[in-house]
């Protein structure tokens, strides 16, 4: 027998720390392993955590997830406790769910349940599972629409509701969702997925506070919230005080090819941050705006990239003062479409980033390649039925103080996996005709930026549709102190006249493909660090050796 102190000791807290992660951890690969389609299974693009009861507060999140997911979820369990109050609220056994990008949403791909976790018939915490289906219906398979301009044409918006009441499913809810999309069997096992997940969940926390008593685990989830404020205010205050100002663009909107400017302001004032957003472009007719919690969960990964010791949850914003320009495609209001997110939350990263490298340069790093580059291929099998390729890809990350960028990584928002070319050969008729290094990607420097990737793929079905999602096919991922750019993005597909590159540059909307027809990809490399001509000889002969640079 043990008694619990009210707060706990240092051991006691590592011990928690750990265990709750790996609660989270554990739910991360119920639902990677449970999961139909291979965004999630093979991907990865899914996320779990534990959210404050009351405020529905970021506690602790996984490490196998999208840290993206994280920080919106905060925003998206506290839509449901402002929703489900008084008469109709939770109790055990409830299950919610919903994709709504303005109420702590991302796009309308990725869905959330949000499960009510119970103690001694008090609301202990909430339990979070979200993850990117297949296809919940809208104008393009696979929901990335280049040319939507009403969230309408993305897909079907769901808001909060009771999956499970008490423990009782919703039959009827279940029965719309999976109307909804093209590939309902893939929408039913990833449904059934997260269930489990969440499941485990309520099963690990309850055998947690069977070995600790819940004011002690309360009294942890407050400690480790107080030391991550503590570190970043602390991180902060090494920083000198001042503004810096810096801007990148994004191609265009999908449907006018005009640049749209991201601005920040970084404003350090002894122990505080203020990024104000101020001078960004106004919301676009087309998918590339995000929401508000977007916006701030986007800031939040960006602070976890800069200051990596501190740790993960809602405490890393408390430091941190967030202006956002009303009317702007940083705080989308309904029904500006938001599919594109990916690519104006990569912008965001990249603007501070660059901020921070003159801030502190000791630690500059150069932008990653920007870009998801969301492809979907959809056609239909010879006995009728719909497949629907999609998937995203790699490429560099920048220079760095100690070595070059990565080569074919992922982005910044993500520990996604780029999915497997046997995985995706096997699942759909088409077949990868290249899937290589591209030479000369990385920008110059004396650490270069990391190579981005050629990808080449073949139909192998009589017809089918493409649809292509990008970026950085205008404005290159930037180096820094003296770095140089990466190389641009390049998308091309063929036709019976050969090969085309799309009018918007890095989008491309309902081209028909024949069989043995080709989408190729040639993906950005990652910024340059320092000057190319400090660059050691010998790292220049190496990489002319392993055809990096030709």
């Amino acid at each position: 027998m043990h008694i619990d102190p009210v707060t706990p000791d240092p051991v006691t807290l590592a011990v928690l720390k750990g265990r709750l992660e790996q609660i989270a951890d554990e739910m991360d690969a119920t639902l990677f392993r449970g999961a139909f389609n291979p965004t999630i299974a093979e991907a990865h693009d899914a996320c779990h955590g534990l959210y404050d009861a009351t405020t529905g507060a970021t506690l602790i999140q996984g490490k196998s997830g999208l840290p993206i997911f994280v920080g919106v979820m905060a925003f998206g369990v506290k839509a449901v406790i402002d929703k489900f109050t008084a008469a109709n609220a939770p109790v055990e056994g409830d299950v919610f769910i919903f994709n709504d990008p303005y109420l702590g949403g991302t796009h309308l791909s990725d869905l959330r349940l949000i499960k009510p976790c119970f103690h001694n018939g008090a609301l202990f915490c909430w339990l979070a599972s979200v993850g990117h289906w297949h296809d919940v219906g809208g104008a393009v398979p696979g929901n990335y629409n280049p040319a939507a301009t009403e969230y309408f044409q993305e897909g079907v918006l769901i808001p909060p509701v009771r999956l499970y009441s008490a423990g009782r499913l919703n039959q009827d809810i279940v029965d719309i969702i999976m109307a909804a999309s093209r590939l309902p069997v893939s929408a039913f096992g990833d449904l059934n997925a997260h269930l489990s997940a969440l499941d485990l969940g309520t099963a690990r926390v309850a055998a947690l506070l069977s070995d600790y008593s819940a004011p002690l685990v309360t009294a942890a989830f407050a400690e480790l919230t107080a030391r991550a404020a503590s570190m970043l205010r602390a991180e902060i205050a090494a920083l000198p005080d001042g503004t810096w100002h810096e801007e990148d663009f994004l191609d265009n909107d999908g449907r006018a090819d005009a640049p749209l400017r991201i601005a920040c302001a970084v404003t350090v004032m002894q122990d505080r941050l203020t990024l104000d957003f101020t001078g960004s472009a106004p919301a676009c007719a087309g998918p590339v705006n995000i929401s508000r919690a977007t916006t701030i969960a986007s800031v939040y990964v960006a602070l976890k990239h800069l200051f990596p010791d501190v740790a993960a949850n809602s405490g890393v914003l408390d430091p941190v003062d967030i202006i956002l320009p009303p009317a702007s495609l940083l705080d989308a209001q309904r029904p500006k479409p938001t599919g594109g997110y990916t690519e104006t939350i990569l912008r965001i990263i990249d603007v501070l980033f660059c901020a921070f490298a003159r801030i502190r340069p000791g630690h500059a790093i150069g932008n990653a390649y920007g870009t998801i580059n969301a492809l979907s291929i959809a056609g239909l099998r010879p006995d009728g039925t719909r497949w629907v390729m999609f998937s995203f890809f790699g490429g560099g990350h920048g220079g760095n103080p100690e070595g070059d960028g990565l080569s074919h990584g992922n982005p910044p928002i993500a520990t996604a996996i780029i999915p497997p070319v046997e995985i995706m050969e096997a699942a759909y008729p088409i077949r990868f005709t290249q899937w290589a290094l591209r030479p000369d990607s990385g920008g110059p420097g004396t650490h270069r930026g990391g190579l981005g990737a050629i990808y080449e793929i073949e139909l192998r079905a009589p017809e089918a549709e493409l649809f292509v999602f990008a970026e950085r096919a205008r404005f290159a991922p930037r180096g820094v102190l003296g770095g140089q750019p990466g190389a641009k993005n390049i998308v091309t597909y063929q036709q019976t006249d050969g090969w085309h590159t799309p009018a918007l540059g890095s989008k491309v909307v309902g081209v028909k493909l024949a069989e043995g027809q080709k989408i190729r990809l040639e993906s950005p490399g990652g910024g340059g660090w320092g000057d190319p001509a400090a660059r050691d000889p010998a790292a220049t002969a190496r990489d002319a050796k392993l055809g990096y640079i030709r």
